[in-house]
């Protein structure tokens, strides 16, 4: 037996493609007034299929019937209005109809939503099993994580292939999905007989056969070219008290050049600094929130960065309150400096202070934790929080540990988060210098290790220790990160794709962690996502906008119902059908009686669609404005995807309005 082998990245998701002028591409409309089936036990939600690369659109059901369009877009969703023999009448519009699809060039679609696969931290590669049966049996089998193990080794190539063998496709164990190639892997059924542990999913893989190159509406992710390069940016605190670790930043960063000057490879790591402080606004002498001290220089250009870093200061003001602007300095990394060159990404954020979160009128971003590490991940940069628990910040440590937690959490549940003794100000400058050596050394020996042509050995798993030292936690951020940017680098160098069309069985949880940590928090293998055109996206946050801004004015004055009825509805609306929604923007669901017709078989819901009306009325006022904070993060976010230039997928489509976006469930409301 054959066996295909493909993964993709943590940020890579796939979903539908809806074309919104397809009026244009397949010419007049039919002037039958007709409406497409019904989902089976729906009253108003239809029928829709998804095309598979190769799809052509014909006239009629007949074998005969005239070509209307040989090449109707992979990814396009299409309303079904019947069925005959092998083909299915469709339209992209819910009023009316193009023509005929072949059955088999489709998929069938009860939801907008798809899968994307987690980085491999900390878990085994997905298995693709043929049948639900065949995956059932092996998750009540008693020895569950050998029998795991011993399935990625045979459908690796490792060991000979038995007969009735249940795994149809695996992961690859040293590669991954290149980012340039997209793939749909569309949720066909659900079972959730397992509980919270994990849920059985089957799918279907559609690889629509992009290979990377830039065509009209593709702006292909860069790793860096077929050399891995490290890019290493600083992002420091300098307000007052913080300057032992900005003159620390800068014998840290000397030291490092000096071991890379004697590193054949030195020359593919390079820093950065970004430093940030507070609002100007509040404390108009900090002189700035967020700024670039220095862009990205290697060893031979350390004299640039070395000057730019000497020059910097603490601040000679206080801000306005403990906390300060961290998200902004984080931001200011992001966009500001120059990652193309670098297929490894890091970021080590040192602070001795909280962030200012979403709902503080001072903060820049308006972005909380978990929105602002959705942006990261986007940008595929991995960042790790020092966090200097000095004596003056006692009070603020637990709010901005959790904070940064949620900023630095990985896919394997853990955070890169590095707690650091500061009690004086030598103690903390030493642990922070350990701590930034540690994961300087591990980021170079990725580096040279790809350059030497070796594969970093995955991670031993294990479940999260206590008591590990800053430097040890460094250690561990390191292998752990270092291992999912190589195997995604080797992939895209090489062009792994997924599987041309697969239709099997997988468990959303790493099976053999579930096994081996029976009462550990499960660790996710494939996550939900929605993908949506610029129209739809445009659309979503012009209508939560709408809606924010009216709660704003009369959150206080009993309005609560309409407020979580309208973000209840848009949430609903786009995860079965975007298109719908970008038609309906503004419909009401509760009003009309279908909210529950919506909701009910959704395999993942939003945090909004997971509560109950009466869940939300027995909130209290200021966990109510929670979710309103909640809600301007996400419109943020929304503005941010909007302007990201490297992540739109246009299939080749100069029209930017059909180019779509990968956008994950829970950054939903």
């Amino acid at each position: 037996m054959r066996h295909t082998y493909f993964c993709t990245i943590s940020t890579l998701i796939a979903g539908v493609y809806i074309l919104a002028s397809a009026a244009l591409i397949y010419g007049p409309a039919s002037a039958e007034p007709v409406r497409p089936l019904l989902l089976e036990g729906k009253k108003t939600i239809y029928q829709r299929v998804v095309s598979h690369p190769g799809a052509k659109l014909f006239s009629g059901p007949e074998a005969q019937a005239r070509v209307i369009d040989d090449k109707v877009k992979t990814f396009t969703a299409f309303y079904v209005y019947g069925r005959k023999d092998n083909r299915i009448r469709v339209g992209v519009s819910d009023n009316r109809i193009d023509g005929w699809l072949d059955a088999d060039k489709t998929t069938f679609w009860k939801q907008a939503i798809t899968m994307v696969f987690t980085n491999r931290m900390g878990r085994m590669p997905v298995l693709f099993f043929k049948d639900h049966e065949a995956l059932e049996t092996t998750c009540v089998d008693e020895n569950l994580g050998e029998k795991i193990r011993g399935y990625v080794k045979i459908s690796s190539g490792k060991d000979p292939v038995p007969a009735g063998f249940p795994v149809v496709a695996v992961e690859p164990p040293d590669t991954a999905v290149s980012e340039k190639n997209f793939y749909l892997l569309p949720v066909l059924n659900v079972d959730n007989s397992f509980g919270d542990r994990t849920k059985l999913l089957e799918v279907a893989s559609i690889d629509p056969g992009i290979g990377g190159v830039d065509e009209g509406g593709k702006s292909s992710p860069t790793s860096g070219g077929a050399e891995l390069r490290s890019g290493f940016v600083f992002v420091i605190d300098t307000t007052i008290s913080m300057k032992p670790y900005i003159d620390q930043t800068l014998k840290q960063v000397r030291a490092i050049y000096d071991e890379l000057e004697k590193n054949p490879n030195g020359d593919k790591i390079a820093f950065a600094v970004v430093a940030f402080r507070s609002s100007v606004q509040r404390s108009p002498g900090l002189q700035y929130t967020a700024k670039v001290v220095c862009d990205f220089k290697n060893v031979r250009q350390r004299r640039e960065l070395e000057q730019a870093l000497s020059q910097v200061e603490e601040a000679t003001v206080s801000s306005h309150a403990f906390d300060e602007d961290s998200f902004a300095g984080v931001k200011e990394a992001v966009d500001r400096l120059d990652w193309s060159n670098y297929g490894s990404r890091i970021m080590l954020l040192v602070t001795d202070a909280g962030p200012l979160r979403e709902g503080d009128p001072s903060s820049v971003t308006k972005m909380s934790p978990a929105v602002l590490a959705d942006y990261i991940k986007t940008n595929r940069i991995y960042v790790t929080v020092v966090h200097l628990k000095t004596p003056a910040g006692a009070r603020n440590h637990a709010s901005a540990e959790k904070a940064y937690r949620e900023l630095s959490r990985q896919a394997d549940n853990q955070s890169s988060y590095i707690a650091v003794d500061a009690s004086t100000s030598a103690k903390g400058a030493a642990a922070f210098d350990a701590v930034g050596r540690r994961l300087a050394k591990g980021y170079n020996d990725l580096v040279t290790a790809t350059a030497e042509g070796k594969l970093l050995s995955a991670p031993a798993p294990s479940s999260k220790k206590a008591g590990l030292s800053p430097e040890e936690e460094a250690r561990r951020i390191a292998e752990s990160t270092g291992y999912a940017i190589q195997l995604q680098f080797l992939g895209t160098r090489e062009g792994v794709r997924a599987p041309s069309v697969v239709k099997a069985w997988v468990a959303d949880a790493d099976l053999e962690r579930l096994a081996r940590e029976p009462q550990g928090q499960p660790v996710i293998a494939v996550q939900p996502a929605l993908l949506v055109t610029k129209t739809q996206l445009s659309q979503l946050r012009k209508q939560l906008k709408a809606v924010f801004e009216n709660a704003q004015q009369s959150f206080l004055k009993d309005d609560a119902k309409n407020f979580f009825q309208s973000i209840l509805s848009a949430a609903a609306q786009m995860t079965r059908d975007p298109n719908a929604f970008t038609g309906s923007p503004g419909k009401n669901l509760a009003e009309t009686g279908v909210m529950g017709e919506f909701l009910e078989g959704l395999p993942y819901k939003s945090a909004i669609m997971n509560l109950t009306e009466e869940e939300w009325y027995q909130k209290s006022t200021g966990e109510q404005k929670s979710i309103l904070n909640h809600l301007e993060a996400r419109i943020r976010l929304y503005e941010e995807y909007d302007r990201d230039s490297t992540n739109w997928e246009g299939f080749g489509s100069p029209n930017r309005d059909e180019w779509v976006y990968r956008i994950p469930l829970d950054m939903l409301p």
